[in-house]
């Protein structure tokens, strides 16, 4: 999935830590627009919870509603994902192939839900959400939990409406202004404890074991293998080689074949060539 001109600009111009900001930033608009269709809550930004060992776990965005809190884990990648929910390590591949792995999201946020977990109570549902750009194609992602949704920013919409149709509402308002204001308090901590953040993170997440990386490579190139091979199949027959009408997927209703799929041209009776699968 190429880049445009405009993600190209910034890449050359920022660093990924502005890059990061900018996309917490596009989630926390997101949530404007969710909140503009009727499904209000407190939105804060990059909240520093304390852990019991004295560091601490940075939420990239929270969401405080009547349902629970939504957090958010922004992930700006551009390019195709590849990744496992049981995985260590995903994969972004750019359209020059380039492979950059990253630290799996799912876990990163699982710490986050445990932080906050211990910080607000048992009482208050917490709902785990990653957000990619919708610069990037979730290739092949795989979850397992039910309570976990991995998706493009753009969904972020209408991921929440689903997970707030379906829980009841366990959050009054003044228990939702005290929470906003009790993590508020967490988003203005002085440069040295975002330092020491940053420091803990890059000595945990940025030097993984050689056997993990390789596993988890291994996996997530095979993943990419399997996948551009689907797509050149899928180019290869997307278009009739006779008249160069579309093919569409078609099931045989009589004879020998009744019952299996093949690729027919969508001009028939026109033209009459078919593919099988």
């Amino acid at each position: 999935m190429a880049k445009g001109l405009i993600d190209l600009l910034l890449d050359s111009i920022f660093d990924d830590e502005w890059k990061g900001k900018r996309g917490e930033k596009l989630t926390e608009r997101e949530l404007n627009l969710v909140q503009f269709f009727g499904r209000k809550g407190k939105v804060l930004r990059n909240v520093y919870l304390p852990k019991n060992n004295g560091e601490t776990s940075e939420i990239d965005v929270v969401f405080i509603t009547q349902k629970g809190i939504f957090i958010f884990e922004s992930k700006n990648y551009s390019g195709w994902i590849f990744g496992d929910e049981k995985g260590k390590y995903w994969t972004a591949m750019l359209p020059n192939k380039q492979k950059n792995q990253f630290y799996n999201p799912i876990m990163q946020n699982k710490t986050h839900l445990k932080w906050m977990r211990s910080f607000v109570g048992d009482e208050i549902p917490l709902f785990s959400i990653i957000a990619f750009s919708e610069r990037c194609e979730l290739k092949k992602v795989t979850v397992y939990s039910e309570d976990v949704k991995v998706i493009k920013r753009d969904l972020t919409y209408a991921t929440v409406r689903s997970i707030w149709d379906m829980n009841p509402d366990k959050v009054s308002e003044d228990k939702i202004n005290e929470l906003y204001e009790r993590l508020k308090k967490l988003t203005n901590v002085d440069e040295a404890v975002k330092a020491a953040h940053i420091e803990n993170i890059e000595k945990k997440y940025k030097q993984q074991p050689a056997n993990d990386q390789k596993k988890d490579m291994d996996n997530n190139t095979a993943a990419v293998k399997e996948n551009e091979k689907c797509d050149k199949i899928s180019e290869e027959i997307s278009v009739c080689p006779q008249c160069g009408a579309p093919l569409v997927l078609r099931t045989a209703k009589k004879g020998n074949n009744a019952g299996k799929q093949f690729y027919g041209c969508s001009t028939f009776p026109q033209c009459r060539y078919t593919k099988e699968l």
